[in-house]
């Protein structure tokens, strides 16, 4: 592992720095609704290098405002990049303010890059004979990489050396700007040569050299042992000229006129009256009593657990309110007369926190490396399983150990304590044990209490309720899945990393629990709806869904040339080619040649092309009504399309998403890899990827998708005597709103009518505005503001209850489902007009989209049961929205589906009947 050189001069990517906190951190704000949360991410990172090196000199660097001398060589530089978002680019002002009060010296140059100041700051650095730590995730700067200039990701804990830059990249850093003329960089638009990937890139300079030699050496490269070889000196040929400018592109101007000595860069004492002004005005509570104590940047930092669970794996930075971090307590089992006796100590709690180490992220396939447990602050025990420590053999038989353990871990009256128990469970069914007694798990504990108050992980926990800083430990990078492989860290080592995490989420179980108790209905949501629910997706993610890709491949095949097609007609329309997917270039043609009107502008002040106003230009001009089109077909083509067959699973032959309980603001679970929320409804494109979902053989997939379930919460909310009856009666709620406002008999009601009445009664429920329906229903203002004073004429029990929830979240700051889990809106109060009126559209939505959410819920755990304790042939595969998906044995779907309807039907009493609807096929979308 590269070792930094005692007191570097450090250089620090602020830009990079800016953007991964944005990204990484919740949108915070402070009581001015004032956006804080990259604010708080930037300082957290600079505090913990700070912490961690003591440096005497140091920059900050930012990119300045305008364009740089790259913009001038190529146009399209950057061009595919959004605009800044305009709640990052209010907090660079005030970010700017506290870094310099901070003592840190802070520069931005104006015609060039932060990465080309950076460079310019390392080399005389050197030249001075200084050693360098640049601190950044921009692989660009690999190019600096020297025995005397090292960089260091914070988030990832990777260092990178020479050599670690040769292990990642393939070639050594004086090559690295070659290597990325060759390939490009998708994300600086950096063209490359085409057809030129990372392997070919890598075959080429590795086999004769950097960029000048290769085309001084042309003939030489048909010699080479890779793929195209023979014809690749012609593809050079053919693009020298986009090779060599993408070299210049790529190539980190390091004599950047600066004028400004070494000496002016030291770190200098903070500025603690200006610090304490901005802490207050930002709300940043623990930063200013730590100042008023004397302890800023003080504190001890603890590792987090480099297991692949990646429990600690977003690192946050604080202070630990002076308090001492326990290191001896934490043990390490290599006697099983030790394990006998820990395992009486657990049976004796009846509770304990419980940690698994393992060598994957994959559940199906990663190994079982250790477990940890704890139950009692500061005293822990972890069992290695499967190390790879020569210098301490293990003693311990991987059979025997779990022989004793699976009894304890099986057994539902001692409750088990943990952080994501779901990958847990997932990775123990492997060795037979079914977890049991899965009683507390901090992220939902966290989740429950205020599910938008910050980051779930163990990380963001410790630092936001145990002032506890962590960091990640040292460890070896697994190569291209940039994690820690635990197995292969010393036993000690790892015993007290498992042990700090097991220790950690015992004293927030122990910090977040009493919370709970104090109010029932939330305990009430966390026992009956929120664990109960952890092995039930684990079940669900294990089995994964059977996917048939020759149909996604044949679709893709067919999306291309409808691609094709689309951008025939766009440069049609257009009179002349141009890149559909680069916003720049549509700006031009839209605005610029083709004058269509500007209906919005971005943040810069640039004409929007999103898709709002595409939308609103596409009801009047051909061409955006086409742009959307074509967005929508890569899209689908990119993200499922293309992507699905690839995550078929190598052992199981089944796609396998992950699911999310602490994510969503609402309770809803959100998905990923694949995300099965995002895939199109009642679109062709949506259908055709749902046909892909297939039935294994000698079974048919049921969907069972509840019926207007928001209606009919809101039905039961406002107590509204025209929708209660309406569902009693089973009407067509849709058709008897259009006949109420359009003022027909109900057996008149036109399509186009009932459509019109869908989007009233749907739109209403998400609060919306009287522009937003006349937009919807393609009407003008004064006409949808007349059918909003129809509707609420109607259902005057309707407008009581939006007044009612918006007085309530303004006088609460939450909402609550009808559970009573609660729902939190910062931005309600906000002195910002907009946000305001956003979060009040939200409050009015949530109660119904979060009892939906726990409706789905308290049904996935009823049939769970069924399916548990009566086997039937029946398999839950998928949760979607307010559907359900299985794979049912073909003589047993009838008897499935009523009994599954029955389940879901009466999961749960509303004042009016809860309606399912199934539907059975040989694939997704034939049930669907």
């Amino acid at each position: 592992m590269v070792k930094i050189a005692e007191n570097p001069f450090i250089i620090i990517d602020g830009s990079s720095y800016l953007y991964r906190a944005y990204h990484a951190f919740p949108p915070l704000t402070n009581c001015f609704g004032e956006p804080i949360g990259a604010i708080y991410g930037v300082i957290n990172m600079l505090k913990s290098l700070l912490v961690e090196y003591h440096p005497s000199h140091l920059a900050v660097v930012f990119d300045a405002k305008g364009k740089t001398f790259r913009d001038v060589l190529f146009e399209n530089y950057k061009s595919h990049r959004p605009p800044m978002p305009e709640n990052l680019r209010l907090q660079i002002a005030p970010l700017h303010k506290i870094v310099k009060a901070m003592g840190l010296p802070l520069l931005a140059v104006n015609g060039v890059e932060a990465d080309d100041v950076i460079g310019t700051l390392a080399l005389a650095a050197v030249k001075n004979g200084h050693y360098v730590l640049i601190s950044t995730s921009d692989k660009d700067m690999a190019q600096l990489v020297s025995p005397k200039i090292t960089l260091i990701n914070t988030m990832s804990n990777t260092i990178l050396g020479p050599e670690e830059v040769r292990l990642k990249f393939g070639v050594p850093p004086e090559l690295i700007v070659d290597y990325l003329a060759l390939m490009g960089d998708s994300a600086d638009n950096i063209p490359g040569v085409p057809g030129v990937g990372k392997k070919t890139s890598q075959a080429l300079l590795r086999g004769l050299g950097g960029l000048k030699t290769l085309y001084q050496q042309l003939d030489s490269i048909r010699t080479l042992s890779f793929r195209g070889a023979k014809t690749m000196a012609e593809k050079l040929i053919q693009h020298r000229e986009v090779a060599f400018l993408s070299h210049q592109l790529a190539t980190i101007k390091t004599n950047v006129e600066l004028n400004i000595p070494y000496e002016r860069l030291a770190v200098e004492n903070p500025n603690i009256a200006s610090l304490m002004l901005l802490f207050q005005r930002y709300e940043f509570k623990r930063w200013l009593d730590a100042l008023k104590a004397g302890k800023w940047l003080q504190g001890p930092k603890i590792p987090p657990s480099p297991s692949s669970l990646r429990l600690l794996s977003h690192p946050t930075y604080s202070e630990a309110a002076g308090k001492s971090w326990p290191k001896d307590g934490y043990q390490l089992i290599s006697e099983t007369s030790t394990l006998q006796q820990w395992i009486t100590t657990i049976r004796n709690a009846g509770a304990f926190a419980f940690n698994i180490t393992a060598d994957g992220l994959d559940a199906l396939t990663a190994n079982l490396v250790g477990l940890c447990f704890s139950v009692k602050p500061g005293e822990t025990a972890y069992v290695p399983l499967k190390h790879y420590d020569l210098d301490a053999p293990m003693k311990l038989n991987l059979a025997i150990v779990l022989s004793a353990l699976k009894p304890v871990l099986e057994d539902p009256a001692i409750s088990k304590i943990g952080q994501n128990l779901k990958f847990a469970r997932g990775i123990l069914q492997r060795y037979n044990i079914a977890l049991s007694g899965i009683a507390f798990d901090t992220m939902l504990e966290s989740y429950v209490l205020n599910s938008i108050a910050g980051a779930h992980d163990i990380n963001s926990l410790s630092d936001r309720f145990l002032q506890i800083t962590t960091e990640q430990c040292e460890g070896r990078e697994s190569q291209g899945h940039n994690r820690v492989i635990f197995n292969q860290c010393d036993l000690q080592q790892s015993a007290y990393y498992a042990g700090v995490a097991a220790d950690l989420m015992l004293r927030l179980h122990q910090k977040l629990w009493p919370s709970i108790q104090q109010t029932p209905k939330l305990k009430k949501v966390f026992e009956v709806i929120d664990m109960p629910l952890v092995p039930i997706l684990s079940r669900m993610e294990c089995a994964g869904v059977l996917i048939d890709e020759n149909i996604l491949l044949a679709h893709s095949v067919e999306l291309t040339q409808r691609l094709e097609a689309l951008e025939k007609i766009a440069h049609q329309l257009a009179e002349e080619p141009f890149n559909l997917s680069s916003t720049k270039q549509l700006q031009t043609i839209l605005y610029d040649k083709q004058k269509l009107p500007v209906l919005k502008k971005t943040p810069l002040g640039a004409p929007s092309t999103n898709e709002e106003v595409l939308t609103q230009l596409g009801l009047y001009y051909q061409l955006p009504s086409l742009i959307l089109e074509y967005r929508g077909l890569a899209k689908i083509k990119a993200a499922y399309a293309d992507k699905l067959p690839k995550m078929i699973h190598p052992l199981s032959k089944r796609v396998h998403t992950s699911y999310h309980q602490a994510v969503t603001s609402t309770g809803r679970l959100s998905s990923s890899d694949p995300n099965l929320q995002n895939i199109p409804v009642r679109t062709d494109e949506g259908r055709r990827i749902r046909q892909a979902f297939i039935a294994p053989t000698n079974t048919l997939i049921v969907s069972a998708d509840y019926s207007q379930l928001e209606l009919r919460i809101m039905a039961h909310l406002s107590h509204d005597p025209v929708l209660l009856s309406a569902f009693f009666a089973g009407q067509d709620i849709h058709r008897t709103t259009a006949s109420d406002v359009f003022n027909m008999p109900l057996e008149k009601v036109t399509q186009d009518q009932r459509r019109s009445a869908k989007a009233i009664n749907f739109g209403l429920l998400y609060g919306i505005s009287t522009f937003g329906l006349a937009r919807q229903l393609s009407v003008t203002q004064t006409e949808a503001k007349k059918y909003m004073q129809l509707y609420f004429e109607r259902h005057p029990s309707i407008l009581a209850y939006i007044e009612r929830t918006r007085r309530q979240a303004s006088d609460q700051g939450y909402v609550s489902t009808l559970d009573g889990r609660r729902l939190y809106f910062p931005d309600i109060l906000s002195h910002n007009h907009r946000r305001k009126k956003s979060a009040e559209r939200a409050a009015i939505n949530a109660p119904m989209q979060g009892t939906a959410a726990d409706i789905i819920k308290r049904a996935m755990i009823a049939i769970d049961e069924w399916l548990e304790k009566e086997a039937p042939p029946v398999r839950m595969i998928m949760q979607v929205h307010d559907e359900l998906v299985f794979e049912v044995q073909r003589d047993e779907v009838e008897s499935a589906i009523s009994r599954i309807k029955l389940l879901m039907e009466r999961c749960f009493m509303l004042d009016v009947p809860l309606e399912v609807k199934a539907g059975v096929g040989e694939n997704w979308a034939e049930a669907h």
